[in-house]
């Protein structure tokens, strides 16, 4: 996969694309990243890139004739999903992480200041929210997008590390426990250290569901239950505190 971010600001990425997971699948040659300036595609003599609004009104606009240079020099943009990050887009989820990995070429443009010229509509494919929340610009949403996509790459991780995470299954993920089993009087479950894979199982699904009813219950609304949640969550809903013993019955 290539994944072409047009930004004004790309030593923003520095750190995010020399780090982790996403520096290991570019090493590995799963992932291409190319930070394009706009900046460097102005006609004004004196690098500006944005301008007074048409009609009045607070703060710049970035124009289009930067941003659209820039786009037309990348190389296979035509071919490409081009995706504007704005919080009048619609609201990015993992549903779309997992749509957007399986693309061979993506190009983010990154806006700034109060927006962008809306003739900037006719280049891209989508515009992206990540949340009902303003920021300052584009380029921290279009790190997380980049993120959430090469994760999901074949190869970048495991499978198994993919399984269980949160919206996976349409869930948040179950919490987690590692050594040592006792902390300051913290013990782990103790279903989770006996060895019974059967009682973890249950434990860690009626767990997710628990998250999910208190953090989130508004994924549960489409989510089509089997027997076992629909037994759980009777249980969460009753308010009953967690007994492994019962989740056996």
């Amino acid at each position: 996969m290539r994944i072409d971010i047009i930004t004004i600001f790309p030593e923003m990425f520095d750190g995010i694309i020399n780090n982790s997971i996403i520096k290991r699948s570019i090493d590995k040659g799963i992932v291409e990243i190319h930070l394009h300036d706009f900046r460097e595609y102005t006609t004004d003599k004196h690098k500006k890139v944005d301008d007074t609004t048409y009609g009045g009104g607070a703060g710049m606009l970035i124009r289009v004739q930067p941003i659209a240079d820039c786009l037309r020099s990348i190389k296979g943009y035509k071919d490409a999903k081009v995706l504007l990050t704005r919080a009048s887009g619609k609201v990015y989820n993992q549903a779309r992480a997992q749509e957007l990995a399986k693309e061979e070429h993506i190009i983010i443009i990154c806006g700034h200041y109060e927006g962008i010229d809306n003739r900037i509509l006719n280049f891209v494919d989508e515009e992206v929210s990540i949340g009902d929340y303003i920021l300052t610009g584009g380029e921290l949403p279009a790190a997380i997008i980049t993120d959430s996509i090469i994760r999901l790459i074949p190869d970048s991780i495991s499978k198994k590390s993919l399984k269980d995470e949160s919206f996976t299954n349409g869930l948040l993920e179950y919490p987690q426990f590692t050594k040592p089993s006792v902390y300051e009087g913290l013990a782990v479950p103790e279903c989770l250290v006996n060895g019974n894979h059967e009682r973890i199982r249950r434990y860690r699904l009626y767990m997710s569901l628990k998250t999910t009813y208190l953090n989130r219950p508004d994924l549960l609304e489409g989510h089509k239950f089997t027997e076992e949640e629909e037994r759980f969550l009777k249980l969460i809903k009753a308010n009953k505190n967690l007994d492994t013993k019962s989740l056996d019955k």
